[in-house]
């Protein structure tokens, strides 16, 4: 049974993993040994099964797919990873590419062709779906930093400069300094405009 891929499934939405592990269930080569609603469940299962292949939701509770990838790529190195989104934005393929992962694939694709590129990636290859690559090109890279970014990010809900502070381990002045400067670098009107700027190239 060596040659079996050991898959682990995460996604929130139950239905959609439910069918897509039923699905790959008829396939002979492919055992799905775990399944995870979120993305630290994603995580404890696959140190809990180790497996070959990891099928990640970009965007799920706790933690999204790449910050997930990322993890194992540290933890489980011999555990590569395909991300499935139903958001197919240009950064978040780069992001993903960055992490390590090796597969990027729309919701959209049919069940008999995510086996297909399951195999793929379990062989050492890398499968990016090429609508999405080439949106990715076309979009260019970011100008915001890595901090700016995740600053950005907290202040998505609408939280106080006090709040994004505590939870970025920074001081208030400094949060300032950096929504100032992604909303400049972005062109917006203001940092709810940029939030949603960014959202849409993939860039948060």
């Amino acid at each position: 049974m060596s040659d079996v891929v050991r898959v682990l499934l995460a996604d929130d939405e139950h239905l959609i993993r439910g069918a897509l592990a039923a699905l790959l269930a008829l396939e002979d080569d492919l055992l799905v040994v775990a399944e995870a609603a979120t993305g630290p469940e994603a995580l404890a299962m696959a140190r809990a099964h180790a497996p070959d292949v990891a099928v990640l939701d970009l965007q799920m509770p706790g933690a999204d797919g790449v910050k997930v990838a990322t993890s194992l790529r540290t933890e489980l190195p011999g555990c590569k990873v395909l991300i499935v989104t139903g958001h197919g934005r240009p950064g978040h393929l780069k992001r993903a590419l960055a992490a390590g992962v090796r597969g990027f694939v729309p919701k959209t694709v049919s069940a008999q062709r995510l086996a297909e590129i399951i195999r793929t990636v379990q062989a050492g290859n890398r499968y990016v779906d090429p609508e999405l690559a080439a949106d990715a090109i076309s979009a260019g890279d970011s100008p915001l930093t890595a901090r700016e970014a995740e600053v950005l990010e907290l202040a998505a809900d609408g939280a106080p400069v006090a709040e994004i502070a505590e939870r970025a381990a920074l001081a208030e002045g400094t949060v300032r300094n950096y929504l100032s400067s992604a909303v400049t670098k972005l062109g917006a009107e203001n940092r709810h405009a940029a939030v949603r700027l960014a959202r849409e190239r993939g860039w948060v």
